[in-house]
């Protein structure tokens, strides 16, 4: 009997101290930092400035975007930033420019800037990318209040400004953009959203009960957004006319994002509108676009009211070859969650999924579907911040600056706010989102944008815990750069999909190479490229945790 009871003990000891160890891991796996700021220690030193009138003018509190792309093709990805100038005081000597960080390959930026001739001046607020010219080499354009540029990348590490030979120098008020063929001719066309007709001389003072605040988007008529089609040979002409895109009025536009909703094979246009109804134009193949939204329940929200419309994205969260849509919107609307049925409708699942309980006391502007823990399946983040700079006189619990989000995919139709361990304790006024592996260690990491405050890049500690595959596709009859190319990935019994965007989010563009977090599975069953032209690559039996290049009608292999 003693001799039973001196065996036990010790085994209940160590029993005790292996569950105890157990907790305390499993406690600081639950608690790790999944995002750390590292934008200082990177050499990324970009503060936005508005102009600071201090006259609260119009166009002041869109803020501006900026993004990730390998703009010197040397496989590691940079930063573009976007900036403003002052308008109603005095030029400085030195002008306030937009900023390029080059990528040095070992978690450091440098400022190129001036070296790459990519530093525009004008009054910056939205920014995209896309191979224009089918040269290899992802070019620039860039949305201001005046004229917007186009840069052209020479592949020498430097740009040269074709605005107004290319057609594109849009005088107007831009917001967002992005690159899309339309038409599936190999070339990628541009579409760029309009805000208001607004000048500095045209400014109202507006309040609300006695106190000045920023006039909200119906102080002005809402301006005509355009679409460039590329003409293959540098050039681009408006075809906004001719394409059905102004068969219905114009809206304060603000958030554009592509993507083949109806698995036709070409590519559908969604515009999110500042108390606006939203558009979907859906493309009919025939050289003209249908507005849809109406008809397909993504105009409103589900109580069939207009919303302040900011960012929006094209994701599948649900893994079933759908694309659903989500779009950011003004404190207390909510931000929206529309579901793809796939019979040319959506469902607003905002309540269902718990987004409009996380979000409703928030005001919503980048946003985006991204897996960030590779598990699977695509989750939420969403920057915020306030548009005016004094509400706390109109509401006292709400502020100016504001946490983002981060909504972890449950997997189940669900998010969870998982904010508070993920490491996001930033509050600033924030405005747009990109996304993007720039550290090369197979998990997305994040560069928001704030208004008048320095930009934040946040690197992802803890995605790479699961495995991953990363996918970079090279057009030959379809565009270069393959936007619009929809990839199928098999995982067991896990199946994902995900499209080539050169949009999306507000004001800003992510990463052209395709990410897919695979979690434990070792090997890809199956990888399938659906190219817009048609051409369709498969290949399988492939490993995890590397980068691939997919040339199109070509194998797929391995691209470290």
């Amino acid at each position: 009997m003693n001799n039973k009871i001196g065996i036990r003990q010790p085994f209940s000891v160590a029993l005790t101290f292996l569950i105890s160890l157990i907790a305390v891991s499993t406690t600081l796996i639950s608690t790790a930092t999944i995002f750390s700021d590292v934008t200082t220690i990177s050499g990324i030193d970009f503060k936005h400035t508005d102009g600071e009138s201090g006259q609260r003018l119009f166009n002041e509190f869109l803020g501006a975007g900026g993004g990730f792309f390998d703009y010197d093709n040397d496989g590691d990805l940079d930063i573009y930033l976007v900036n403003g100038r002052p308008q109603s005081s005095p030029e400085p000597d030195q002008l306030p420019h937009n900023r390029l960080y080059r990528n040095n390959g070992d978690d450091s930026f440098t400022d190129v800037t001036q070296m790459a001739g990519a530093g525009d001046t004008g009054y910056g607020i939205g920014c995209t990318v896309g191979d224009y010219d089918n040269d290899g080499n992802l070019d620039l354009y860039l949305t201001n209040f005046g004229s917007n540029v186009l840069y052209r990348n020479s592949g020498d590490g430097t740009f040269i400004d074709v605005s107004e030979q290319a057609g594109v120098a849009d005088p107007r008020f831009g917001s967002s953009c992005a690159f899309a063929d339309v038409d599936n001719d190999g070339s990628v066309d541009l579409y760029v959203a309009n805000y208001a007709e607004y000048s500095l001389e045209s400014d109202k003072r507006c309040e609300v009960r006695g106190v000045w605040v920023y006039c909200g988007p119906h102080a002005y008529p809402p301006a005509e957004d355009a679409l460039y089609h590329n003409n293959g040979d540098g050039t681009f002409s408006n075809i906004s006319i001719q394409m059905g895109l102004l068969d219905v009025p114009p809206c304060h536009g603000l958030g554009v994002t592509f993507g083949d909703y109806d698995n036709d094979g070409d590519q559908d246009l969604y515009v999110a509108n500042d108390q606006d109804p939203n558009f979907l134009f859906q493309n009919l193949g025939n050289g003209k676009f249908e507005e849809v939204a109406l008809l397909s329940g993504v105009c409103y929200n589900d109580m069939g009211k207009e919303e302040a419309g900011m960012g929006t994205a094209f994701g599948d969260y649900d893994n079933d070859g759908l694309l659903d849509l989500t779009v950011s919107n003004f404190q207390t609307e909510t931000n929206t969650i529309y579901h793809n049925t796939g019979d040319g409708f959506f469902t607003d699942v905002t309540i269902t999924t718990g987004v409009a309980e996380i979000t409703n006391s928030y005001l919503g502007w980048g946003i985006q579907y991204f897996d960030y823990d590779n598990d699977g399946y695509k989750d939420i983040f969403v920057a915020n911040g306030h548009v005016m700079d004094n509400i706390n006189q109109l509401e006292r619990n709400v502020t100016y600056p504001q946490r983002n989000l981060l909504l972890k995919n449950m997997q189940n139709g669900t998010f969870e706010n998982i904010t508070d361990q993920s490491g996001l304790n930033l509050i600033k006024v924030s405005r747009g989102t990109a996304f993007g592996d720039y550290d090369n260690d197979g998990d997305l990491d994040i560069l928001v944008t704030n208004w008048n405050q320095p930009a934040n890049l946040l690197r992802n500690e803890t995605g790479n815990l699961n495995n991953w595959v990363q996918i970079k596709t090279v057009g030959q009859k379809s565009n270069r750069s393959g936007i619009g190319t929809r990839i199928k990935i098999v995982t067991g019994d896990l199946t994902q999909y995900q499209e080539i965007q050169s949009g999306g989010s507000y004001l800003s563009f992510s990463s052209l190479q395709a990410h897919f977090g695979v979690g434990k599975a070792e090997r890809i069953d199956l990888i399938e490229i659906h190219w817009p032209s048609g051409q369709i690559d498969r290949s399988s039996n492939l490993n995890v945790n590397q980068k691939l290049i997919a040339i199109e009608g070509a194998e797929i292999k391995s691209h470290q």
